[in-house]
């Protein structure tokens, strides 16, 4: 209730509308906690969110402890190979039923009152089961929440915790297809988690990271040192002089298409750094599968970069997953691309991976600074406003219909606001 005198409290969405602008946003979408509180409710546990892959549980009764947000969530595959999200909370008294991060069970057991429930979920037994009045009382003893939808795209398995609401294929819209052109680099058609996944954990809010992914205005600065010791000629590819651009895909997804770059150089692997030569057994797989001359387009235009909200990122040879902890703390779960079909190629990208992303790596420790120190500037009180104007002028729209801008343009950012708003002030649009 409102004292006399006082102004009265705006509502969540009509406040969160005045942070948002065409141009900027304010600090204090990246430190308030009472914010983030609503943006697990109208993002993280509403909208489609990435968990994890077939591949990492390849197996009947195979699991891996993924996450939805705070949430912890085990990734199953039942005996008939079917795929299931289910919550790791016992539905007894809350305790976690699974603490390994990966392994093969047909069942869980929780380790305070021993209640155990099968792989898909389903309360099995309870010790001591008269004190529920018999078997027949455990029937109304309840079964660990399911995620209720769960969907899967190339391999990718993704769930919302909302009962309903658009489909999957809704919701990726035209970056599906971006996942297709990943999938097509594997002779095989498939792409495989396979390599094990590293943590990066920042302080620092989780639209930092999402914002950064598709940002094509930094590398060149946050990323010299590395590039400049490994002689990477990828810093190019982020300047004015660059026919790559920044496409703003809907949906909150955003991209940063460097395959006009690619094909102007017209150099199988370039974009992964590489020669034919250093690789001869994929190349002859790929011409093979796809033809000598698909087979090249394929292996010329390489791999998407892409933030596919709000948590999957695709960055050429790298996965990464975003989940979010606190206002002001955040997980990136990093893993090496791999190929089904191509060994030669895998054991290379998981080489370049570990210079890159690994835990010694400097191109993720690069970006952490900047999200640190990005979460202890927005704390400052002036200015409040954080801008995003660049190339705003200078959109234009390409053939396909998606607004597009140039290698370096905040185009992806505006974007990824907008969406924002439609989740978080649904009756308000886009400010």
């Amino acid at each position: 209730m409102t004292a006399v005198g006082e102004a009265p409290e705006r509502a969540p969405g009509e406040r969160v509308r005045s942070l948002v602008r065409p141009d900027r946003v304010h600090g204090s979408l990246y430190t308030d906690p009472t914010i983030f509180a609503q943006e697990l409710e109208h993002i993280w546990y509403t909208t489609w969110v990435y968990v994890g892959h077939v591949s990492e549980i390849p197996q009947p009764k195979d699991y891996v402890r993924k996450s939805i947000g705070p949430q912890q969530v085990i990734m199953t595959r039942d005996r008939e190979g079917e795929v299931h999200l289910v919550l790791n909370r016992c539905a007894h008294r809350g305790n976690l039923v699974c603490e390994a991060p990966s392994g093969n069970s047909g069942s869980f057991r929780c380790p305070y009152h021993g209640w155990t429930f099968s792989n898909t979920g389903e309360l099995l037994g309870a010790p001591f089961n008269k004190g529920y009045g018999g078997k027949e009382g455990l029937k109304e003893l309840g079964n660990l929440a399911r995620v209720p939808r769960v969907a899967i795209h190339r391999g990718f398995v993704f769930g919302s915790l909302a009962e309903d609401g658009p489909s999957l294929a809704e919701h990726l819209g035209p970056a599906a297809d971006r996942l297709d052109q990943l999938a097509r680099l594997s002779p095989e058609g498939e792409v495989e988690l396979t390599a094990g996944f590293v943590q990066h954990e920042v302080n620092a809010n989780w639209k930092m990271l999402v914002e950064n992914e598709t940002d094509g205005y930094h590398p060149q600065f946050v990323h010299s040192s590395i590039f400049s010791i490994s002689g990477s000629s990828i810093g190019d590819l982020y300047s004015d002089k660059s026919t790559a651009v920044t496409r703003a895909l809907g949906g909150g997804h955003s991209e940063n298409d460097l395959s006009p770059e690619f094909r102007r150089l017209g150099v199988p692997m370039g974009w992964a750094g590489t020669l034919e030569s250093k690789i001869p057994d994929y190349v002859a797989s790929m011409r093979e599968t796809y033809g000598p001359q698909t087979g090249d387009e394929i292996m010329i235009n390489g791999s998407p970069h892409i933030m596919i909200f709000p948590n999957l990122f695709v960055a050429e040879i790298q996965l990464f997953q975003i989940q979010p902890l606190a206002v002001d703390r955040t997980i990136q779960h990093v893993t090496a691309i791999q190929f089904k079909g191509a060994p030669d190629l895998n054991r290379r990208l998981v080489t370049q991976c570990v210079g890159s992303v690994g835990p010694a790596g400097m191109l993720l420790a690069d970006d952490a600074e900047m999200y640190e120190r990005n979460q202890r500037g927005v704390a400052q009180l002036q200015p409040e406003w954080l801008d995003l104007r660049r190339g705003l002028h200078r959109e234009s729209t390409d053939d396909d219909g998606f607004t597009i801008g140039t290698a370096t343009d905040e185009i992806s950012m505006r974007s990824m606001w907008k969406h924002y708003l439609t989740l978080m002030a649904p009756q308000g649009g886009a400010a």
